[in-house]
């Protein structure tokens, strides 16, 4: 919770950005781009209906793991140049959900499960809490590095499907997903029209376990808690994934919104990506909101924004 002494709005969070940022992400998306994503669709009429297909949408990704996610479109031919597509990253303990109402209002929509979720947990499954400092000494066998790059492959897939425009794809994720969002749309500028991120985990990640004591941030300060002398070596390689690194480079229009007594990610860090991004850019506040960042009221925002860069087809009658 924020309390009166603190000011989010101007706290100054900075993180040290390594020499070989860069070139650290440039060879992991080349060793992920090496990787034959070898996308399979596969249709669930089980759960589709007369209005909207659902389907379970798999591929390759960094280190050959395999993971799979769901898909949802109008169950009616695509238009000319392809339907929209939003794709929802999900949050740290959160698992995907099929996203009909969003097909429904006229896009393909993804709601995608990275490596550790349900739906890709057969090779690699650190567990929740235990994603956040798996492998987190070691800035190549990181967890997180894989995770990333699901994310970033998804949209190269999702390109690619029958039926899509990869000229209008809306990026929209709530703690991890808002995090991963900018990210994302950091290292995929091309592929990114527009991107929403809600109160954004992943953003001056040190700080944020200085700033609270709720997790997953608290798994960081549990490991320093049994063994301090890693420290130094956690955030160098934190550094390579704080969210406050990549922000410069989005280039999409974003909208961030933040609970401004969040004690999962504190607003301080919230106010300090939003710094960084570069215009166009929107921030909505919630006065008296925890971790879900007003959702109720930014839900109407998010539809309004993502409709405005995407142009779906509208609504199914």
């Amino acid at each position: 919770m924020t309390s009166s002494s603190r000011k989010p709005e101007t706290a100054a969070i900075t993180v040290g950005k390594p020499a070989d940022f860069a070139e650290f992400w440039a060879e992991t998306l080349r060793a992920a781009e090496a990787v034959d994503p070898a996308p399979e669709l596969i249709h669930r009429p089980g759960l589709s209906t007369d209005r909207v297909t659902v389907g379970e949408l798999s591929y390759t990704s960094f280190g050959g793991v395999r993971v799979t996610s769901w898909y949802t479109a109008p169950a009616a031919p695509a238009p000319p140049g392809g339907y929209p597509v939003v794709l929802h990253i999900p949050g740290y303990i959160s698992e995907p959900a099929v996203m009909k109402s969003w097909a429904e209002r006229g896009y393909v929509a993804i709601d995608l499960a990275p490596r550790g979720k349900l739906r890709a947990n057969a090779v690699v499954d650190p567990g929740f809490p235990g994603l956040l400092v798996d492998h987190i000494t070691d800035r190549f066998a990181y967890t997180y590095r894989g995770f990333y790059v699901d994310v970033v492959r998804a949209l190269d897939v999702v390109a690619g499907l029958p039926g899509v425009d990869a000229e209008r794809i809306g990026v929209w994720g709530s703690s991890q997903g808002g995090g991963l969002g900018i990210i994302s749309a950091a290292l995929r500028p091309e592929r990114v029209r527009c991107v929403v991120a809600g109160a954004p985990y992943l953003c001056g990640i040190m700080a944020a376990t200085r700033l609270t004591r709720s997790y997953p941030y608290e798994e960081i300060t549990e490991y320093l808690r049994l063994d301090p002398g890693h420290e130094a070596k956690i955030t160098e390689t934190v550094s390579y994934f704080d969210g406050l690194n990549f922000a410069a480079d989005v280039r999409a229009p974003i909208l961030v919104y933040l609970g401004m007594e969040d004690d999962v990610c504190p607003p301080e860090t919230g106010f300090s990506v939003y710094r960084l991004l570069p215009e166009p850019k929107t921030l909505l506040t919630y006065e008296r909101c925890a971790h879900h960042a007003g959702l109720r009221w930014a839900v109407p925002e998010v539809e309004k924004f993502l409709d405005g860069f995407l142009e779906p087809s509208g609504a199914i009658a």
